[in-house]
């Protein structure tokens, strides 16, 4: 489908769905976006639905302005992925053992390394850069430099909610990694600190929505936020290569007689701010559940833990500012995930997946998503389709 073109305040509102199965809340929210002073564009992909701060699958172009709440309290979140030389002849009949491992290896929830992984350890891991992002720590806000030690320990590791680690096939057998995560604790305390400062500047006072406060061009609170950004987004960028690289040797362990290699990792952010330039204006792109999608940019758009995923690559549709949609996106709330499957529709719908199968994820049940097939046939002119894949083992946080 082409988009659905909504009335807005200040810029019409671009839909890739049908505006009749958005939300309520979730309308209100785009609606409330598309009054900003500082708007140039609003896009709305096709797993769109209620977030806090922002709605969830918006692309929010603005000018001199960047509204932290709207990035989301994951900076940097996003996928991922990886083709190995593995076919599914290569795979054991029980799965378990190599689920163990992965979990072994990855610290998930609110788990740590014991210490900080060195990057210099791997196969083929390029380190160049490290040192000096690390050194760079000591620009963030002081409220959250005693982190550090923490922030080291947890560089690398999964976190919890839908953040994943996936062993997938693709149509014709061949074997994928895949992984979602992002910049974890530290990201989050960075986050809130900034969107509570935006909230006390007095030109956001009279915002319809506080929870749209934002930074103006030209201000230490602007320069101090950016700052804090861009770093919160390569950690997020360097802890999914880190969980590449140790999902990786799981692999090459577990595999010792196949020899398994790795193409070319594909990695998109999924919450994260560009800076981009459309129609001869240089913005300020914030992506709140929306990967990049310019053309021949290759994305990773997942389903759930039991339908699969995609990947896709980017057609450069500059009235979605060259973006499509991060994932299925959620139908239903978490708690209301909780009150309506069990642990036996969580059984059922993840039947052939090699994954927990508990109370803890049933709010992660694939019944609490859109289908991810409707998501993708709505962004056809967004991006094309490379491959489809399917996971065998599913680790969750």
């Amino acid at each position: 489908m082409s988009y659905v073109e909504m009335p807005g305040a200040k810029v019409p509102i671009r839909m890739w769905a049908d505006p009749a199965t958005v939300e309520e809340g979730a309308l209100q929210q785009l609606r409330n976006v598309a009054t900003l002073p500082w708007i140039k564009g609003l896009a709305v992909m096709p797993d769109v639905h209620y977030g806090k701060g922002a709605t969830v699958g918006s692309v929010i172009a603005m000018q001199g302005a960047v509204c932290p709440a709207a990035v989301g309290v994951d900076i940097g979140c996003g996928m991922s992925a990886v083709r190995t030389s593995l076919t599914a002849n290569d795979l054991p009949g029980d799965l378990s053992r190599l689920r163990s491992r992965i979990e072994q290896a990855i610290p998930v929830g609110r788990g740590m390394h014991a210490d900080p992984v060195d990057p210099g350890g791997f196969h083929g891991l390029a380190t160049a850069g490290w040192d000096d992002f690390w050194g760079r720590f000591g620009d963030v806000a002081e409220a959250v430099r005693f982190r550090q030690e923490r922030a080291e320990k947890q560089m690398g590791t999964l976190g919890s909610g839908n953040h994943f680690v996936e062993v997938c096939l693709d149509s014709e057998g061949t074997v994928w990694l895949m992984l979602h995560s992002g910049s974890r604790n530290i990201g989050k305390e960075l986050a809130e600190h900034h969107i509570g400062i935006a909230q006390r500047l007095p030109h956001n006072q009279g915002l319809v929505d506080r929870d749209l406060a934002v930074f103006v061009a030209d201000t230490p609170q602007m320069a101090a936020y950016r700052n804090d950004l861009f770093w919160a987004q390569e950690y997020a960028k360097y802890n999914r290569t880190l969980m590449m690289a140790l999902l990786k040797d799981v692999v090459r362990k577990e595999f010792k007689k196949a020899k398994p290699t790795f193409e070319q990792e594909i990695s998109c952010h999924h919450n994260y701010v560009a800076e981009e330039r459309y129609e001869g204006m240089d913005l300020l792109v914030t992506r709140k559940g929306a990967i990049r999608a310019g053309s021949g940019d290759y994305g990773i758009i997942p389903g759930s833990m039991g339908t699969g995923s995609y990947i896709v690559k980017g057609l450069g549709n500059e009235k979605s500012f060259n973006s499509a949609s991060h994932g299925a996106g959620r139908r239903m709330s978490r708690n209301a995930a909780k009150r309506r499957f069990s642990t036996k529709d969580l059984e059922e719908q993840t039947r052939g997946v090699e994954c927990r199968k508990d109370s803890g994820v049933v709010d992660e049940i694939p019944g609490a998503y859109k289908p991810i097939e409707q998501v993708i046939d709505q962004q056809r002119d967004l991006v094309q389709v490379v491959a489809k894949l399917k996971q065998v083992v599913c680790v969750k946080g």
